[in-house]
C-alpha cells in the first residue's frame, strides 16, 4: 500500500502523468483555446458540446488580457456541457480560478523579463497553494510569427527568432534542466506563421517534456505539420473562431493521427 501523501501527490498530478504516459506511447492530444474575453453564451455552449462529440482532450482557458469577470462562468459552463478537463491559461497572477482542474504555470523562458520568469509567480504562490489546482510547471517559448502579438507586447519580450531552431533547441533545454514539466511554443493568437517544423523537431530532438505548440494553427496542413514534427498537443483557439469547422477538421486529422501510431 502507497504512503496517504504519495496517493495526494498522484492525484494532485493526473493531467500531468496523463501528458506524460500519452507522450510514452506517441498519442497526440488537441486543445481548445478558449478566451473569456471573446466568448458569447449562445454560440459557447454549442462549441462545448460540439467539442464533446469531436473528442477534444483539454480546454485551456485564458489570454494576455482578460477584461471582464467571468473565469468562474466560464468554467461552470464547461463542467455543465463537458467532462473535458479545463486548464487555465493565464496572462498574469490576477487570472486563477480555482474551480479549473490545472493551471499552466508559465515561465517566459524565451525572454529576460523577470516580471515573467518569476515575478508573477511569486505574487501567485500563496494564492495557488490554497486553491487545489493541479500545477502544471510549463516552460512558455514565445516564437516570432511575423506580427507583433498581445503576449510579445503585454510581456515586453522578444520573441524566439522563427528560424533559429538551435537557439529554440537550448532555451528548451535549460527550461527542462531547471525542472519545468512542459515546453509550451507559441506563435501567439492571430500568428501569421506557426511555430515551424524545424523548430519543432530540434526541440523535440532535446528534451522529454511533453511539447505543447500553439498559435497559427489554422489548417489542418499545419496541424499534421506539427505533429509530425514532434508536438504532443496542439492548441487552436482564434483560427476556430474565425471557422468553426475547423474544430471537426482538426480533431479528426488528430484522431487520425493517433489511428497511424498505434
Amino acid at each position: 500500500m502507497q504512503p496517504h501523501n504519495q496517493n495526494q501527490a498522484n492525484t494532485r498530478n493526473l493531467l500531468l502523468n496523463t501528458l506524460y504516459s500519452r507522450k510514452e506511447t506517441g498519442q497526440k492530444s488537441f486543445a481548445v483555446l478558449l478566451d473569456p474575453d471573446k466568448i458569447e453564451q449562445d454560440s459557447f455552449k454549442d462549441l462545448l458540446i460540439r467539442s464533446v462529440e469531436n473528442r477534444v482532450d483539454f480546454f485551456f482557458v485564458g489570454g494576455s488580457l482578460i477584461t471582464n469577470f467571468i473565469l468562474r462562468e466560464v468554467i461552470e459552463t464547461i463542467r455543465t456541457y463537458t467532462p473535458i478537463p479545463a486548464i487555465l491559461f493565464p496572462g498574469n497572477s490576477l487570472h486563477i480560478e480555482p474551480s479549473a482542474d490545472a493551471i499552466l504555470l508559465l515561465s517566459l523562458i524565451s525572454g529576460r523579463n523577470p516580471e515573467f520568469l518569476i515575478g508573477q509567480h511569486v505574487i501567485a504562490a500563496p494564492l495557488l497553494k490554497k486553491s487545489g489546482l493541479e500545477i502544471l510547471p510549463t516552460g512558455y517559448m514565445l516564437v516570432d510569427s511575423g506580427v507583433q502579438t498581445t503576449v510579445s507586447y503585454i510581456s515586453n519580450t522578444t520573441p524566439l527568432p522563427h528560424d533559429k531552431p538551435g537557439v529554440a533547441a537550448c532555451t528548451a533545454m535549460a527550461g527542462e534542466m531547471l525542472g519545468l514539466k512542459l515546453i509550451y511554443m507559441d506563435a501567439g493568437s492571430g500568428a501569421r506563421r506557426p511555430v515551424s517544423p524545424e523548430m519543432i523537431a530540434a526541440v523535440r530532438s532535446c528534451v522529454d517534456t511533453p511539447i505543447v505548440v500553439g498559435g497559427g494553427i489554422n489548417s489542418v496542413e499545419r496541424a499534421v505539420a506539427a505533429l509530425q514534427a514532434g508536438a504532443d498537443v496542439i492548441v487552436v483557439g482564434n483560427g476556430i473562431e474565425k471557422n468553426p469547422e475547423l474544430l471537426p477538421e482538426i480533431a479528426a486529422a488528430v484522431q487520425e493521427v493517433n489511428r497511424q501510431l498505434a
